[in-house]
């Protein structure tokens, strides 16, 4: 692939975050509401910072805020303000700092006065980076449970129903003690559906709030393919398709990615969503993404007209450092050793040794998965 071509499929990418990113997104969500003022905040997921950071610059009179996120993804003038407590915590295996977190968020919560209001910030990673678990669930058996459902081929929405029956925090509850005036969630979605039930497992859900409560989904996959289409025609691409799709398994969604840009016309392909991916006992490094770039790239061997960026809007693929992979009908030569690689859910380190590993750092969103096609 050219480096013309991969800057190009760089743009479109970050066009759609640019679109969802979490400063932006908070801050433009807040100035249409002009009259709520916030008392508390408390922001958690993978964007959270970002989230947090666009709250406090929209708002006349700075609240303390409590920040619950991923290791490394704090923004670090954030820790110069005095009234700003934050919590770094593991994705996507919850460690003890989840516990912390998910008792902080609480003690907050149940604390706040009757004329407070509380602005509550969520986005994806919400899940694991908070957590308060009954007595008789120990941390260690968490982790394990969390570890299965992970490694098994379960989509989000059902990896979130089973972490709802056990946890203190989730599916409403953190806000159940809520005795203030107003409490206003604005949330990034991570899901399918865009249903605050689901995204970080219902820790923003306001069913259980007794006081006036308001919800407002700010960012979607929509919104940053969306974003992506238009750099794309901006540049001067064509729009073949824009879809969200991904919500099979990694194998099964390469196979129909393939089927749509091969037998297509030239021009932008587009698709988003979150697939699922079965990992064996000792997997490598990679995730959904990294592999689904792998699977493509087998697909669309010898092809040199084909280009393809999959990639995870948070920066995240996995347990790794990478947001996924650029490839080209020239990836898989190596036909058996591309196979050995999936097969060990190794295809990061297959993707990092032939250069075609992509890395963006954390980006202050999580609205699931993009990937883009160029096809000349």
């Amino acid at each position: 692939m050219n480096q013309e071509t991969k800057q190009q499929l760089i743009n479109i990418f970050n066009a759609g975050i640019k679109a969802v990113e979490g400063y932006q997104a908070t801050q433009h969500a807040l100035s249409e509401d002009p009259d709520f003022q916030a008392s508390q905040i408390i922001a958690l997921g993978k964007a959270a910072s970002g989230m947090c950071a666009g709250a406090l610059a929209s708002m006349s009179n700075p609240c303390p805020a409590l920040i619950v996120t991923k290791y490394e993804h704090t923004e670090r003038a954030l820790y110069n303000l005095p009234d700003v407590t934050i919590i770094e915590s593991a994705h996507p295996i919850p460690d003890q700092n989840s516990l912390r977190a998910g008792a902080a968020m609480l003690e907050t919560v149940s604390q706040l006065q009757s004329n407070s209001h509380l602005l509550v910030l969520i986005s994806g990673g919400a899940s694991s980076l908070s957590e308060l678990l009954p007595a008789d669930i120990s941390l260690s058996q968490w982790q394990k449970n969390t570890s299965k459902m992970i490694a098994s081929d379960s989509n989000i929405a059902e990896i979130n129903t089973q972490r709802k029956k056990f946890s203190l925090l989730k599916d409403g509850k953190l806000l159940a003690p809520f005795k203030g005036k107003r409490v206003k969630v604005l949330a990034i979605s991570d899901v399918e559906g865009d249903d605050i039930a689901v995204i970080g497992s219902g820790t923003g859900d306001i069913k259980r709030v007794r006081s006036r409560a308001q919800l407002d989904i700010i960012a979607t996959n929509a919104i940053a393919r969306q974003a992506c289409q238009k750099m794309a025609q901006n540049i001067g691409f064509r729009i073949q398709m824009n879809i969200e799709n991904l919500y099979q398994d990694v194998s099964q969604v390469a196979n129909d990615i393939a089927q749509a840009i091969i037998t297509g016309k030239p021009g932008v392909y587009i698709f988003g969503g979150e697939p699922t991916i079965n990992l064996p006992a000792n997997p490598g490094s990679g995730g959904r993404n990294q592999s689904l770039a792998l699977e493509l790239a087998q697909r669309i061997r010898n092809l040199d007209n084909l280009n393809v960026l999959v990639a995870g809007t948070d920066g995240t693929d996995g347990p790794t450092d990478a947001a996924g992979g650029i490839i080209d009908g020239y990836t898989a030569q190596n036909t058996l050793r591309a196979q050995a690689a999936l097969d060990a859910a190794n295809a990061g380190g297959f993707l990092r040794d032939i250069g075609e590993i992509f890395i963006t750092g954390p980006t202050n969103t999580n609205v699931m998965d993009l990937v883009i096609v160029l096809k000349t």
